[in-house]
């Protein structure tokens, strides 16, 4: 049984590249919100928490890594739409 954020995150992977940009773009500026009362101890530890979660996903295999160059033009080639 998945949990309310994995049911949630599949949603939004259904979304247009459009649409989970602009969906990131809120998230990240509610995190910038809480980030301006925390300290930067919890702030290192948060990132550091993520960066755990996103190694340990691309060696459980759960998700793929795709070549720097290829993220980058399917960024650029997002952006233009």
């Amino acid at each position: 049984m998945s949990t309310p954020f994995e049911e949630i995150a599949a949603d939004a992977m259904k979304l247009p590249i459009r649409d989970r940009v602009r969906l990131a773009q809120q998230l990240v500026a509610t995190l910038e919100e809480d980030v301006e009362t925390s300290t930067t101890g919890e702030i290192e530890a948060l990132w550091f928490a993520e960066a755990e979660r996103r190694i340990e996903e691309f060696h459980s295999g759960s998700v793929q890594g795709i070549d720097g160059e290829d993220a980058f033009r399917n960024a650029r080639e997002a952006l233009k739409r």
